[in-house]
């Protein structure tokens, strides 16, 4: 693969994963990642613990696509449709690409047949190293300097930071 091919590919990768909804595949990882901080492998078993981070994140973009809808109808006094909650839901699905980053760090563990605990810390990491890499490309999309970069490389691995320190306290 040249070069440029490499490149083209990684591009539309990422124009797949981000796709119109930035700012939802950032919430999904935030969200999953503190799960799985405060999860810290206490379930017994690969499958009680993909299950469970499955299922919030469902909750998660139900929960946000919903709050949407229904502020906008109280805010313009109307009636819930369908279409809006649909619009909504295609909408905020990108809260599920963005929760499937870390899933699949996860569910590669599980087939590699890592313990429990392993896995989830390579979730974990995998969800905070893709908000320090989100940082640095939105970083290099608008052209910034070395020491703008590196800002934004530091506000991403403080978000990651952040996650450890949920499984810091919460382990105690």
């Amino acid at each position: 693969m040249t070069d440029r091919a490499a490149t083209s590919w990684s591009a539309r990768t990422l124009d797949w994963i981000v796709g119109e909804n930035p700012t939802g595949v950032v919430y999904g990882i935030i969200v999953i990642g503190a799960l799985l901080a405060a999860e810290s492998g206490r379930h017994e078993s690969y499958l009680d613990t993909v299950a469970s981070t499955v299922i919030a994140a469902a909750l998660y973009w139900l929960a946000h696509a919903y709050a949407d809808v229904l502020g906008r109808r109280l805010d313009a006094h109307e009636r819930l449709s369908a279409k809006a909650l649909a619009r909504a839901l295609a909408r905020d699905r990108a809260i599920l690409r963005g929760a499937a980053l870390p899933l699949l760090a996860l569910a590669i563990a599980w087939a590699g047949g890592a313990p429990l605990h392993t896995g989830v810390t390579a979730a974990l990491w995998s969800a905070i190293a893709s908000l320090v890499a989100f940082e640095l490309i939105a970083g290099l999309r608008s052209h910034a300097s070395a020491r703008a970069l590196a800002l934004e490389a530091g506000v991403g691995a403080t978000m990651g930071v952040a996650i450890l320190a949920l499984k810091i306290v919460l382990r105690h």
